[in-house]
């Protein structure tokens, strides 16, 4: 019977396959053969091997064993159990095609107690382990410094964020790691989406450390107004001082480039009144502009300081020479889009965004009745891509068309646990998004932005943070049950795509010469 369900399977992804790829053909050309084509994942969604081989507790190993925290109970103390698969999942890579692997290092790992305690070098052997397989496999590494996990050990002892001391933790863990690694890895990030660990983790409380004021969520402690804009500050700082650190001492030798990624969604106004329009400004620069300003020109939005005056901390003059082109590139998280509606000239009823320190901008994903695109399983996406080509276009402009790596872009479904091995595998929903993102990355490419890569999230089924394993957004399903790996449709076209990509660029300079 699995027989026929899985032959069933193959012909459904090569119908798949065909029907989907008649919509990228004629932009496949558009992708350089430098391309990065890669998949996405992070430490504490996929590793496990909690406290093992010597690392340290994080925040997160913290935070998911406290009770209610997660919806349904879990923890990552197992996730994909990575650290001991690697091989298995890099060869599933290998049979992909992709030619770049983002993953990101633990920091407790490597320093269970940050720089007040010793060098953990069963994490160092692991990640020369994962990044010479990578290696030998033709897979480009591409490393994130820290994907929201921290040692807990800087949270107890001075706060993390919310002191300027986290600054000299960040820049003493970078320079181990670009010492350890750097000769192997030319791609850095300092920080994945920065703006939502401090949204999440100093306003709304929903991710450690758990701070926020009253009206903004439900949390022991906190001040939703002011700790978002100091843990904001440090972090912008320290990725300021983990740049500089690079910059001086590796990156002429080890011959990479480094920089952060950002969660980016894309704004359309509720309406075509010149408020609505204003406050989709605001809400781009209250949102992802906060970081990427004064990394790129030194200082933050002029819609920030308008609205929060003396509130937004200062950047010296020491600090903003070392702020300036922070960046060797940008990266890119996106998945959807919303509406915004004025709320700073208008009344608005409750909702995210409708605030003084969000920038009175509320978010919406419908107006009057209709969605911006289509509904997914997961209540936070919407399929819309020319939001994609709208915002990379929105970043080429304001940022001097710094280089751009796409490093998340992908379609969750919610786990269903009863279902059969046809329906597990069956994800044609997720191939269409993704042929429909890839087509819209491409129409940037065509039109001068200087995207190099683009990373599906994910490979593998996963710990999906507060969602704990409800939503899985794997190219192959895993049993959480036994941890096997499944290839799914999208895998399989995924394969294709990226092959058909091969293709065309190698006939294109075959008719060249």
């Amino acid at each position: 019977m699995e027989v026929l369900v899985l032959l069933g399977h193959c012909v459904l992804g090569i119908f798949v396959y065909f029907s989907t790829i008649l919509m990228v053909s004629s932009s496949v050309s558009s992708f350089p053969n430098t391309f990065l084509f890669g998949t996405a994942s992070s430490s504490y969604q996929y590793e496990g091997a909690f406290l093992s081989d010597g690392k340290g507790l994080s925040n997160w190993d913290f935070f998911t064993h406290k009770p209610g925290t997660i919806i349904d109970g879990t923890t990552g103390d197992i996730a994909v159990d990575q650290y001991h698969l690697y091989e298995e999942d890099l060869n599933l890579m290998n049979h992909v095609g992709v030619n770049s692997y983002r993953f990101s290092i633990s920091w407790a790992r490597i320093l269970p107690e940050g720089r007040f305690g010793h060098i953990n070098w069963a994490g160092i052997d692991y990640y020369n382990k994962l990044i010479h397989a990578l290696l030998h496999r033709g897979i480009e590494p591409f490393v994130t410094l820290t994907h929201y996990d921290i040692p807990q050990e800087l949270e107890e002892r001075y706060g993390a964020w919310l002191s300027s001391e986290v600054q000299e933790d960040f820049k003493y863990y970078a320079d181990i790691c670009f010492r350890s690694f750097g000769d192997r890895v030319k791609y850095w990030t300092t920080f994945n989406e920065p703006n939502v660990a401090v949204i999440r983790g100093y306003r709304s409380g929903m991710y450690p450390p758990s701070r926020c004021s009253g009206s903004f969520g439900n949390c022991s402690y906190g001040d939703s107004e002011r700790e978002p804009l100091t843990a904001a500050h440090n972090v912008i700082l320290s990725h300021a001082a983990a740049v500089d650190v690079y910059r001086t001492k590796y990156q002429k030798i080890q011959g990479g480039s480094i920089g952060i990624v950002m969660n980016a969604l894309w704004y359309e106004p509720f309406s075509n009144s010149s408020e609505d329009k204003l406050a989709v400004e605001r809400a781009i620069s209250f949102y992802m502009n906060w970081f990427l300003d004064p990394i790129v020109h030194g200082k933050y939005p002029e819609e920030m300081r308008e609205i929060l005056g003396l509130d937004l901390p200062v950047f010296s003059k020491h600090e903003v020479e070392k702020l300036k082109n922070g960046v060797d590139f940008i990266g890119v998280n996106h998945y959807t889009s919303f509406y915004i509606k004025d709320c700073k000239y208008s009344e608005c009823e409750p909702g995210p965004g409708n605030s003084k320190i969000e920038g009175f901008a509320l978010r919406t994903p419908q107006k009057y009745g209709s969605f911006i695109g289509k509904e997914t399983e997961v209540d936070w996406i919407y399929v819309y891509p020319q939001g994609l080509e709208n915002i990379i276009m929105y970043i080429k402009e304001r940022y001097n068309n710094t280089p751009m790596f796409i490093t998340e872009n992908g379609y969750g479904y919610k786990d269903k646990p009863n279902s059969n091995v046809k329906d597990l595998l069956s994800d044609v929903e997720r191939v269409e998004y993704m042929a429909s993102y890839l087509k819209a990355l491409a129409s940037t490419i065509r039109k001068g932005a200087d995207v190099r890569g683009y990373f599906a999230w994910s490979l593998l089924d996963n710990f999906e943070w507060t969602s704990g394993y409800t939503l899985r957004f794997g190219l192959y399903h895993v049993d959480f049950g036994n941890l096997i790996r499944r290839a799914r449709f999208s895998a399989i076209w995924y394969r294709k795509f990226i092959a058909s990509k091969m293709k065309k660029n190698s006939t294109a300079q075959v008719y060249s010469m």
